[in-house]
């Protein structure tokens, strides 16, 4: 299975929502394990424009907000759905994501 490493910005009043939408939709089984992530604590800075809509800052004043990197595996066919599934749960107009294709370890 081709697998992808997703990588979601969260502001920290709503990382357990998203954990719990990355898990329950398929996101971080890892063998016999589910609902695998890792997270690091930072802070994450933008300003909204005038189209802007924030959930957290006003328009044109650049914003601080204390935010989790939420960092997880699964399968490229099902990253879809997963990726649909934070942003029903994720407060920003804008979701931060990346996402990393990855190797398996028999591939080296």
């Amino acid at each position: 299975m081709d697998k992808v490493k997703i990588v979601v910005f969260v502001p920290l009043t709503h990382t357990e929502i998203v954990r719990e939408a990355i898990g329950n939709f398929g996101g971080g089984v890892i063998g016999n394990y589910s609902h695998c992530t890792f997270s690091s604590k930072g802070v994450g800075r933008f300003k909204p424009n005038e189209r802007a809509n924030p959930h957290i800052g006003k328009k044109n004043k650049l914003e601080e907000v204390g935010e989790e990197r939420v960092e997880f595996v699964c399968g490229r066919n099902e990253a879809r759905k997963i990726i649909d599934a934070i942003k029903k749960v994720h407060p920003y107009e804008e979701v931060a994501l990346d996402i990393y294709p990855l190797i398996e370890e028999d591939e080296l």
